[in-house]
């Protein structure tokens, strides 16, 4: 099959419409009509459904696009791989993680790679869902457990904790519970038992929710958890990374803790030789250092 008209059909599959194709590949829509009509008639079946409203892809369309999906991430990483300097870092490097990591951590820590890296462009997308990185749905993952995906280099970075935390004015207004019994008498805050989230979190929430606390309130994330900390609401559940970056919490019920939850950095393995991946990953490896080193000499202050 002829690679132009392929790279016009993904282009129509892709926009739905011939006209926003056409835009995009800077042609006029009877130049992307005539070469949709001749793979089809190559292929001797039709990819699309033709609306009024727009193009819909057939079966067969659906297995083509599938295809060409496929071959334009294959492309992408061939391009990433033949773009990257062996001298400088720049461009674009897409980073996934989770909503709370990647708000709570990573980002207030960017201002440092930018400022020795400033032709960098990161694209840094917080979800829990996990990504697909050999399909190149994003070049670097940081994540609350081991990938399982193949073909990915991967780096066990550190282990957090989740704990219980409250502002100073709730507790000088609500009190320290003394023992977790005493969270009865005050709002948990908690990322609620549905919502994504590493399995250590949840098993800490179910077992407070087991005494029947009174009030509570959910948030799909921690970074909403810690806001609503921070704002005299109740005690939350959060990772124990926050308290060197976070003057206005502070943890009670000290003997109760989740297990440790391993932080993974992967990416796949024909990104192996990235210049911007490599910046990336050396520049987390060595805020790690620096976050291990914090935490001891706070605790050896305490």
């Amino acid at each position: 099959m002829d690679w132009d008209k392929l790279r016009i059909f993904h282009a129509v599959a892709d926009a739905g419409s011939l006209t926003h194709a056409g835009d995009t590949l800077r042609l006029s829509q009877s130049a992307v009509s005539r070469q949709v009509r001749a793979l089809e008639e190559s292929l001797n079946t039709n990819l699309f459904h033709r609306h009024a409203r727009g193009l819909i892809l057939t079966e067969q369309g659906e297995l083509l696009f599938d295809a060409t999906q496929s071959m334009v991430k294959r492309l992408e990483a061939a391009e990433a791989r033949i773009k990257d300097s062996e001298e400088e870092v720049f461009g674009e490097l897409r980073v996934t993680t989770s909503t709370g990591f990647g708000s709570l951590w990573l980002a207030p820590r960017l201002p440092k790679l930018y400022e020795k890296y400033p032709e960098l462009k990161i694209d840094l997308m917080l979800e829990e869902r996990v990504l697909d990185l050999p399909m190149r749905e994003a070049d670097v993952a940081i994540r609350m457990k081991e990938p399982s995906q193949a073909d990915l280099i991967r780096k066990r970075l550190m282990s957090v904790k989740m704990r219980l935390y409250a502002s100073p004015s709730y507790i000088k207004t609500h009190g320290v519970p003394e023992k977790i019994e005493d969270m009865v008498h005050h709002r948990l805050i908690c990322q609620h038992p549905r919502s994504a989230q590493v399995s250590a979190g949840l098993a800490l929430t179910q077992r407070l929710m087991t005494y029947d606390l009174p009030s509570m309130l959910t948030v799909n994330n921690y970074f909403g958890v810690l806001q609503a900390v921070i704002h005299d609401l109740g005690i939350g559940i959060l990772p124990d990374y926050i308290t060197l970056d976070f003057d206005g919490v502070v943890r009670v019920l000290d003997e109760l803790e989740s297990v440790e939850v391993p932080v993974y950095l992967a990416y796949p393995e024909e990104l192996r030789h990235s210049k911007r991946v490599e910046a990336l990953r050396d520049f987390v490896q060595d805020e790690i250092i620096d976050y291990r080193r914090a935490l001891r000499n706070g605790e050896l202050s305490q």
